[in-house]
This record gives C-alpha cells, sequence and structure tokens, in this order.
C-alpha cells in the first residue's frame, strides 16, 4: 500500500536573547541561551527537511529578526512552509499547528515536535512515522524525561483537538496526553524517550548524544566560556 506523504511540523519559538532557554539563566547569558535555542532550532529543521517522503512546516512565534542566527535561520526557514503560531496557551498551539498544516497539506498525516530536542534526528523522525503507519495505530507520542512529551504523530490532524485543554509542562503531561487521546478512542503508541532542553545539565547530556550538531558546537563554546557546567 502506498503511504500518503507526511508533514513535520516543528512548533517553534524565535531565540531571542531574554525570551528563550530562560531556565539555563544562569548559568547561561541570555546571549548565550539564544545561541543555544538559535542552534537546537537548525539542528531541528535540518532534521525535519531530511525525512524522505515529507514536507516540514514550522509554525513560528517571535521576531526572528531580533533572534541569534537570525541570517542563517532565514535561510533554513526559506526550505520549509512557515505558519504563525495562534491560540492562548500551548496545549491550544499545538492544536492549531496540526489543524493549520492539514489545511496547508490537506490528507497528510502530522508529526510535531517543538525545539528543546536537537538529538532527534531525520532518522528517528522517518523511525516515528513509520510507527504512526503501523497497523493499530492511530496516533503516537514521544514521552520526555521530564514527564512531558517531545513528539505527537496523527494519522488525522484533526484529532490534535483531544489534547487542547490537557495541562502543559508538568511532571504527568505525557501521561495526560496519552489518556486524552486514548480516551478520545484513539490507540496509541509510544516512541523512544528523549530529554528535552530545558536546564545546564540537559543542554551537556543531550550535546553529548549528538557531537556532530550546531548544538552540540554551540554547547561546547558556552562551557568553555564557563557558563554550562
Amino acid at each position: 500500500m502506498t503511504r500518503p506523504p507526511a508533514a513535520v511540523v516543528v512548533l517553534a519559538k524565535a531565540p531571542e536573547p531574554g525570551r528563550v532557554k530562560t531556565r539555563l539563566c544562569p548559568p547561561a547569558t541570555p546571549e548565550q541561551a539564544a545561541e543555544l535555542a538559535a542552534a537546537a532550532l537548525l539542528d531541528t529543521l535540518d532534521a525535519a527537511a531530511a525525512v524522505p517522503g515529507a514536507a516540514s512546516v514550522v509554525v513560528l512565534t517571535g521576531r526572528m529578526l531580533r533572534a541569534a542566527r537570525a541570517t542563517e535561520l532565514a535561510a533554513a526557514l526559506q526550505r520549509t512552509h512557515v505558519l504563525p503560531q495562534r491560540g492562548d496557551g500551548l496545549g491550544r498551539r499545538i492544536c492549531a499547528a496540526h489543524a493549520d498544516t492539514a489545511a496547508l497539506l490537506p490528507g497528510r498525516p502530522t508529526l510535531q515536535l517543538g525545539m528543546d530536542t536537537p538529538q532527534a534526528g531525520a532518522a528517528l523522525l522517518a523511525e516515528c512515522l513509520e510507527r504512526l503507519h503501523a497497523p493499530g495505530i492511530d496516533a503516537v507520542l514521544g514521552p520526555a524525561t521530564d514527564g512531558g512529551w517531545w513528539g505527537l504523530g496523527l494519522r488525522d490532524p484533526r484529532a490534535a483537538a483531544l489534547v487542547a485543554d490537557v495541562p502543559t509542562s508538568r511532571d504527568d503531561t505525557g501521561a495526560r496526553t496519552v489518556a486524552a487521546l486514548r480516551d478520545g478512542g484513539l490507540r496509541v503508541g509510544l516512541l523512544p524517550e528523549l530529554t528535552d532542553v530545558d536546564t545546564a545539565a540537559d543542554a551537556v547530556a543531550v550535546a553529548a548524544t549528538a557531537p556532530a550538531g550546531r548544538f552540540a558546537a554551540a554547547t561546547a563554546r558556552c562551557r568553555a566560556f564557563g557558563a554550562v557546567v
């Protein structure tokens, strides 16, 4: 059976100093934290663009002209479809991201992630889409080590409405999201667990799992400054 092409959706925030990765400060400065966020986003955009048979969509908020590595990010965004974020609260922005992608690219399943997992390369994202197409699966969720989740795949993007009101940034957000999807009648498969970059320790750990990426290089530079220890 021929599978429909998919859409890899990146929910992103412009890496403006003082507005991203604030939990890294201290030890990082706001400018260093923005550099790390920009590097993570660039690695994620590269991964999304390299998934075979998938279109990449960036659902964006913030002022990219004020972002760290703005020129490099502008070039990367030219390879993607870019949509604005909308909705009050993260849950509703996630729901809108899937809905707006479905309107832009009808008939495609969606795999959505953020910009906090630069270790999620193209091969892993492709494996996630394979899992989404497995028999008996309607949705997939990638749990995060902090109790949240890093990736959400849906055969029908409209099903994101089921998670619009799930509380976020909690140690049970992942479990609540799985429950909401299953309560809505979906058969949910789990993806590999990853660590989100929230703290300096997270940054060091994640960089070690993807040493060839921009994020690892940016983390190494911060460590040389004594910013991330």
